[in-house]
C-alpha cells in the first residue's frame, strides 16, 4: 500500500483538530499517512484567532447542543444557513467535547460577560488551552509542523484531484489530500477594503492571530474551481478599548449607559438587545461611519451597582473619569456643550421605572415616546458623577465570506467535492447576516476532525 501524504494549511483549532483526527484514523485502520501542517506565521505565534478567542461553546453541557440548536441557527441566518452542514454540526457536537477531554481539555460552565443567552460551556484556559492540548497530542502522534512559510497555489492532476502544493519560496510540496484550515481575509486590508468599502481597509484585527488571516486559502480555492459561499458582506466585529494593546480588549458595558460620537451625539439604539445581538452592528458602524472611526461610552458610577460589571470589560486600561459632564467631555476632547445637551435630554427621556432594572436580560426599561434615536432597555439616567467612559474603535475578528463545503468537509466545485481537497473553520461559507452566538470554535473543532477523518478515508 503506497504512503498517503495529507497536507493542513493552517495552525488553529480546526487545523490541528484535522491533524490529530487525521493522525489517529491513520492509526486505527493500520495505514501509512504522512501528515504535515504549514503555517504562515513563526512558531512562537501560532494559533490563529483560535488561541486569543474566550473560546464559548454553545452548548449546555458536553453532552451535545440543546434542543433546538440547528434550527435556531437557520433562522438567526434568515433561512440562508446550509441545514445539513448545522445538523452534521450538531450531531457531532458531543463527541467533538468528550474528545477534547481525552486529549487533556477540560470544560466548564462559563460567566459570559453580563448577558444571557444561549447556554455556553468553555474550555478551561479559553482556546489557548485547545491549542496547547492538541498540539501536544499531534506531535506525539508524529505530525510534522513547517512554521514560516506560507502556501501559494494548490496543484491538481489532470483528472482534477489534489497532487500538491506551492508555498511561497517556490518550494512544492506533494499531497494526496490537502484540508484548508487557513481562516477567512480578516487580516488582509485589500479584501476587506473590496468586500466592505475603502473605510474597511485600516480596520483593526482583533487579536495578534487575526493578522494572520490573509484569506490565501481562499484565493487558492477558487483558483482551483472552488465555490463561493456565505456571506461576502457579513463579518464578526467587536467594540474595542481604543487605548488598549491588549487582545480582544473588548468593552461590553456601553448598553447601560450611552455611546456618543466625536461631537457629542447618540446615533444608534444601545439597548436594542443582549450585547451580542448588537455588538457586530454597532462595531462595524463605530469604524464604516463615524467621524474618526471612534465613538465614546459614557456611564456613571451606577455602572458599580451592577454585580460583577467587570466582567464585560476586558480592556486593561482604567476608564477616563470625571466628577462633571463638562469636565468628562474635556478629557475626550469633544465639544462639553454637545455632550451636556445629549445628557441632558437622556435624562429627560430615561423616565421609565428603574427597580426593575437587570443587567442580564432586556428589562424593558425604554426611554420616553418621541425620544430619537430611542433606547430600548436599560434606559437609567446618568446622575451619579463620578462619569464614566471608554473610547471606542471597531475591530474585525473573522469575514464570513469563504469556500463552499458539505457536511464532510469536502470543498464543493462546480460539479461535487474537489478530490483531495477538504476546509474547516473560518475558511468556510457558513454564516450569514450576523455570526451565531458562540459557534465559530464549535464548528472549527467539529469540522476540523471530520476533514481529518474523511481525508484519511479517502486517501
Amino acid at each position: 500500500m503506497k504512503p498517503c501524504d495529507i497536507v493542513i494549511i493552517g495552525h488553529g483549532a480546526a487545523g490541528l483538530c484535522a491533524a490529530v483526527s487525521a493522525a489517529e484514523a491513520a492509526l486505527k485502520r493500520g495505514l501509512k499517512v504522512h501528515i504535515t501542517v504549514i503555517e504562515r506565521a513563526p512558531e512562537a505565534e501560532h494559533g490563529g484567532n483560535s488561541r486569543w478567542t474566550p473560546s464559548y461553546i454553545r452548548m449546555p453541557s458536553v453532552a451535545g447542543v440543546a434542543e433546538g440548536f440547528v434550527e435556531d441557527i437557520v433562522r438567526e441566518s434568515d433561512g440562508r444557513a446550509d441545514f445539513n452542514y448545522f445538523q452534521r454540526l450538531a450531531d457531532n457536537a458531543g463527541t467533538s467535547a468528550a474528545w477534547l477531554q481525552q486529549h487533556g481539555v477540560a470544560f466548564h460552565t462559563p460567566v459570559y460577560y453580563l448577558a444571557a443567552g444561549p447556554a455556553r460551556i468553555q474550555p478551561v484556559g479559553g482556546g489557548a488551552a485547545v491549542i496547547a492540548a492538541l498540539l501536544a497530542s499531534a506531535k506525539r502522534l508524529g505530525v510534522f509542523f513547517h512554521y514560516g512559510h506560507a502556501a501559494e497555489a494548490l496543484q491538481l492532476d489532470e483528472a482534477g484531484a489534489v497532487s500538491g502544493l506551492v508555498l511561497d519560496d517556490g518550494s512544492k510540496i506533494k499531497a494526496n489530500c490537502i484540508i484548508l484550515a487557513s481562516g477567512g481575509f480578516a487580516g488582509n486590508p485589500d479584501m476587506l477594503g473590496e468586500h466592505f468599502g475603502p473605510a474597511a481597509r485600516s480596520m483593526k484585527p482583533i487579536s495578534p492571530g487575526t493578522r494572520a488571516n490573509t484569506g490565501a486559502g481562499i484565493r487558492m480555492a477558487l483558483a482551483v474551481g472552488a465555490q463561493p459561499a456565505g456571506d461576502w458582506h457579513g463579518m464578526h466585529a467587536e467594540p474595542i478599548d481604543a487605548r488598549s494593546s491588549g487582545p480582544a480588549p473588548v468593552v461590553l458595558v456601553y448598553p447601560y449607559g450611552i455611546v456618543v460620537d466625536q461631537n457629542g451625539e447618540r446615533f444608534f439604539d444601545e439597548g436594542a438587545g443582549l450585547v451580542h445581538e448588537t455588538w457586530e452592528h454597532f462595531a462595524r458602524h463605530i469604524h464604516m461611519a463615524l467621524p474618526g472611526h471612534q465613538a465614546y461610552a459614557i456611564l456613571d458610577s451606577g455602572l458599580q451597582d451592577i454585580p460583577n460589571y467587570e466582567r464585560a470589560i476586558r480592556s486593561e486600561v482604567a476608564p477616563i473619569r470625571a466628577n462633571s459632564v463638562a469636565e468628562l467631555a474635556a478629557l475626550l476632547g469633544i465639544p462639553a456643550d454637545r455632550l451636556q445637551t445629549t445628557v441632558d435630554a437622556y435624562n429627560a427621556a430615561a423616565t421609565g421605572d428603574t427597580s426593575a432594572f437587570d443587567a442580564t436580560h432586556t428589562d424593558g426599561i425604554q426611554t420616553a415616546p418621541g425620544y430619537t434615536p430611542p433606547k430600548s432597555n436599560w434606559a437609567r439616567p446618568l446622575t451619579q458623577p463620578p462619569y464614566l467612559a471608554w473610547p471606542l474603535i471597531g475591530a474585525v475578528a473573522y469575514t464570513f465570506g469563504g469556500i463552499a463545503t458539505n457536511p464532510n468537509a469536502q470543498v464543493l466545485g462546480a460539479h461535487g467535492p474537489i478530490p483531495g481537497l477538504y476546509a474547516a473553520g473560518e475558511i468556510t461559507g457558513h454564516f450569514y447576516g450576523t455570526a451565531p452566538n458562540a459557534v465559530a470554535m464549535l464548528r472549527a473543532i467539529v469540522f476540523g476532525r471530520v476533514a481529518g477523518s474523511q481525508a484519511v478515508l479517502d486517501c
